[in-house]
């Protein structure tokens, strides 16, 4: 015969009370209980714990019972419940009063309430995160170092990367011979957050346009400005005392690799020359980097036997390569003039990226009243350098 549940609840109800009892008889004169009771206390606990699972498992029946029985006439379209609630700027109601504050739309309690405590440095307020993510995709999509270099995020205002100065080498021994020490050295590169921004103006019309899409005008405005200025930085940025990147081509960024020998003219030897000034390790996931003007003259090189050393890919979304090799093209490289520092060939997995993480977003009231818009101000704080010279090899015009 079944046992019901109201049973097994009372079985459970009395068997804990003669664990207490047994409990409070046995007690020693020091109020603790032998060992050998205290084995026998064990196992009616045991025998609670048992009924507690067995009565678990019959309101668990119960339960999907219940959810059967309700019938199938009607679709369910009750969104399930998540215990994966989202808080702070990944929150829905986070995003809601965000939309509503960039149109002016929020009041002073809403934004109070939900965007008080995430005010960026900059007196604005952090986006929501989802916004974040988006804009460093488009980040990634428009700006051709950051699609190819590392990226790192970072909460603090520094990062600092160990970076192998010297390595140690290894020796032969001899028979029960003594290992020599050899040890690698480390230096340190340091990514601090240098803020890059924009102001940019909506006119009243639009904002009151429920049709109008504000956050995706907004979110590409901020990508192609930053995207730009970001990949200008990564490039010929001039470093922390500039409060800038340190960019690829300056003279912290890659290592010397070959000097042309005229001032306006590179030659199809010296694109191999740097080939092979760069370490074989390196190679294996090196890309060329340059300007449109210096892509120009590169292309129209060949070899001995009359065939261009440019090869154009052969599939849509395939980089060009140059000596077997992909080419990235950036309007922010220098140009092919006496002294400067003109192609880049290398690993870029070795020029590192930090974004600090939370894109202020101010809205400027009054700046613009009288023209009938409404400004708004976005900055986010990123850094970048080359963490190992020897991994990027420059071209460089003879001066």
């Amino acid at each position: 015969m079944k046992t019901s549940k109201t049973e097994l609840c009372a079985r459970m109800n009395k068997a804990w009370e003669d664990c207490k009892n047994f409990l409070e008889t046995h007690r020693q004169a020091d109020e603790t209980i032998s060992a050998e009771d205290k084995a026998i206390y064990d196992e009616m606990v045991k025998k609670v714990d048992a009924y507690k699972a067995e009565i678990a498992l019959l309101d668990e029946v119960e339960q999907r019972e219940a959810e059967m029985n309700k019938g199938t006439s009607k679709p369910i379209t009750n969104t399930p419940k998540t215990t994966d609630k989202k808080v702070g700027r990944n929150s829905d109601e986070y995003k809601k009063v965000f939309l509503d504050f960039l149109r002016g739309a929020a009041t002073m309690r809403q934004l109070k309430d939900a965007l008080q405590e995430d005010t960026g440095s900059e007196g604005g307020y952090l986006v929501p995160q989802e916004f974040e993510r988006r804009l460093v995709e488009k980040l990634g999509q428009l700006n051709v170092i950051r699609a190819n270099a590392h990226v790192v995020s970072v909460g603090a205002h520094e990062r600092a990367i160990p970076v192998v100065a010297d390595e140690g080498t290894a020796s032969w021994i001899a028979e029960e011979g003594s290992y020599g020490e050899s040890d690698d050295s480390f230096a340190q590169v340091i990514l601090k957050a240098h803020k890059c921004g924009k102001i940019f103006k909506v006119s009243d019309e639009l904002l009151a346009d429920s049709a109008f899409d504000l956050e995706e005008y907004i979110l590409n405005a901020l990508a192609k400005a930053i995207a730009k200025k970001e990949e200008e930085g990564f490039c010929v940025g001039t470093g922390d005392s500039y409060n800038q990147p340190t960019g690829i081509f300056t003279a912290n960024g890659g290592s010397a690799g070959v000097t042309t020998a005229a001032a306006n003219k590179i030659t199809a030897d010296e694109l191999i020359d740097l080939v092979y000034s760069l370490g074989a390790g390196y190679r294996a996931n090196a890309k060329w980097l340059l300007n449109t003007a210096t892509i120009k003259a590169v292309r129209q090189l060949k070899d001995g036997n009359g065939q261009y050393l440019w090869q154009p890919a052969l599939t849509q979304g395939m980089p060009n390569t140059l000596l077997g090799f992909p080419v990235l093209e950036t309007a922010y490289a220098p140009t092919i003039e006496a002294g400067a520092k003109v192609i880049a060939f290398g690993d870029l997995d070795y020029y590192w990226i930090a974004d600090r993480e939370g894109f202020s977003l101010k809205r400027l009231e009054e700046a613009f009243a009288t023209t009938g818009q409404v400004g708004f101000r976005g900055s986010r704080r990123v850094d970048g350098k080359v963490t190992q010279a020897e991994a990027i090899k420059i071209l460089s015009m003879h001066a």
